[in-house]
This record gives structure tokens, sequence and C-alpha cells, in this order.
């Protein structure tokens, strides 16, 4: 009877310890998630965003850093989390900086057609 406590009290720790594992499972490391980040805050930098939006890409930055600390750490999720951020942050980057340039040149446009116009309305005079 001793015996058959003790096998059921050592299938029932091994049985916890496989819950906690399974539970606690991190998954695969973040690898190609960790390579889209980086790849969006090149484009980002490609878009001149360090220029236009510096915070956000900085932003991008950082929490790329504190993944690969975390994946150091084996904490896969956490890092995969951070990395997803880190890849919408810098694609807002990016897109803003778009943004931001796209407006500059309807200024200028607009700043060319107003010179125009007055060169126009002298010569008709």
């Amino acid at each position: 009877m001793i015996a058959f406590r003790c096998v059921w009290h050592t299938a029932g720790g091994v049985v916890a310890a496989a819950l906690l594992t399974a539970c606690s499972s991190q998954g695969p490391r973040p690898d190609s998630q960790l390579l889209t980040a980086a790849s969006a805050i090149e484009q980002a930098e490609a878009t001149q965003a360090r220029q236009y939006e510096p915070v956000l890409l900085n932003q991008a930055q950082n929490k790329v850093a504190d993944a690969r600390e975390l994946i150091d750490e084996e904490e896969f999720d956490r890092a995969r989390l951070l990395l997803e951020q880190a890849t919408v942050d810098a694609q807002l980057a990016g897109a803003r900086s778009d943004t931001a340039k796209a407006r500059q040149a309807v200024d200028e446009i607009n700043k060319n057609i107003e010179s125009l116009r007055m060169q126009i309305d002298s010569s008709a005079q």
C-alpha cells in the first residue's frame, strides 16, 4: 500500500511538472519576426524616417533591442510581441515620413503655381 502511494505521488508530480512545462511553453524562437522588424526599420530609414519621425523610429529600434535581450533569456512570447510592435512602429514611421515628404512637395508646387500666377498677372498689366 505504501509503495502504491509513492508511485501515485511520483506520477502526480511528473504530470504536474509536464503541465507546468506545457503551460509556460515559449514556442519557437521568433527569428523570422526579428528579421521582419529589422527589415521594417531599414525600410523606414530609407524613407528618411530618421529626419521626419525620429521618435517613432527610435521606439522601434529600442523594442528590437529589448526583444533581443528577451530572446537571450528565452522569453520568446514576450520577444515576439515586442517585435510585432517594433514592426508596426517602423512601418508607421515610414508612412508618416512619406506623408511629410508628399506634403512638402505639394507645398512647393503650390508656391510655384502662385509665383507663376503673379508673373502672369504682372505681364498682363
